[in-house]
């Protein structure tokens, strides 16, 4: 007896075949703009004038590189944006989630006043001239603190890490207590080590806003060039590269050689843009896992 013939469903076989045509798609439009500035970074900038560069440079050339980092004050500035980025991050995220937790207690009387004041400061803002003045009667003003104490708790990450501590069991506190922990046992303890994803969340959110920050060095910080920043020697790098052929020689101190003497401003933007992003790069897949399961459950209050 011959045995029956199976049949190929051609449903399942479509739809795999659509969906992973959808996110190849999506993958290659996501990847293709960051690999086209990275091929950008290495052409030589005359090359890239005449077009076509795509996801290969077709002159190779490290000159674009040579001319962000031949000042020095790159260098030192890469130092300042890291020790304010580790600083700023680690500060924050710890007095964060003290706040949330604080307020986050049914027992404190002052929580909802405290979370009012906070959520107000989503919708108002004093303006640029009153916060200007008020960093200068703190003595904030060329001050490496200017970096980390005026943005040191942020409303939103404030919210999300009370929501997310709400949600935990109330078990898991009174169970400290009854052993005679207080409120700092219970948040070193307990709450910390529950809240590891929502709080990779908010270091990730922390951390790439004081990297890509410069404007409160143009503000605060622009006389003294040991606190300049990376953003902000990448700007004025950036706005210094113009001219009116579109083409600029490479700054003092390197030397030219022929047509790779030169840069334009599009190559010196795409170094830049690589420059600046490469490090958040680096420490995005540490954080990813968490990055999602923080967000949903600090987000949702149920």
């Amino acid at each position: 007896m011959l045995a029956p013939i199976r049949r190929i469903k051609t449903e399942p076989l479509l739809f795999h075949t659509f969906n992973y045509a959808a996110l190849l798609l999506v993958a290659v439009v996501t990847l293709y703009p960051f690999l086209n500035t990275l091929a950008v970074s290495f052409n030589v900038g005359t090359d890239t004038t005449r077009g076509g560069i795509y996801l290969w440079p077709r002159m190779w050339t490290m000159k674009n590189y040579e001319a962000v980092f031949v000042t020095g004050h790159v260098a030192h500035a890469f130092w300042v944006s890291v020790a304010r980025t580790l600083a700023g991050t680690v500060v924050g995220v710890y007095l964060t989630a003290m706040l949330a937790y604080t307020i986050s207690r049914d027992e404190y009387m002052f929580r909802k006043p405290i979370t009012i004041i906070f959520v107000l400061t989503m919708y108002f803002s004093a303006g640029l001239i009153p916060t200007y003045f008020l960093i200068k009667d703190l003595h904030l003003l060329n001050h490496f603190l200017v970096y980390i104490l005026p943005g040191l708790i942020s409303a939103f990450n404030l919210l999300v890490i009370r929501t997310y501590i709400r949600s935990l069991p109330e078990s898991l506190v009174e169970s400290v207590k009854i052993d005679g922990g207080g409120d700092f046992r219970v948040f070193v303890s307990v709450i910390l080590p529950l809240c590891t994803p929502v709080l990779a969340t908010i270091a990730l959110f922390i951390a790439v806003g004081q990297w890509n920050s410069w404007f409160d060095t143009f503000l605060y910080a622009s006389s003294r060039q040991n606190l300049s920043t990376l953003q902000y020697e990448l700007i004025k790098l950036l706005s210094s590269t113009t001219s009116s052929n579109g083409s600029v020689s490479l700054a003092a101190g390197v030397k030219q050689g022929g047509t790779e003497g030169l840069i334009t401003s599009l190559s010196i933007r795409a170094a830049i843009t690589i420059v600046a992003s490469v490090p958040i790069l680096v420490v995005y897949p540490f954080l990813q896992k968490h990055f999602v399961s923080g967000l949903q459950l600090g987000g949702v209050k149920e």
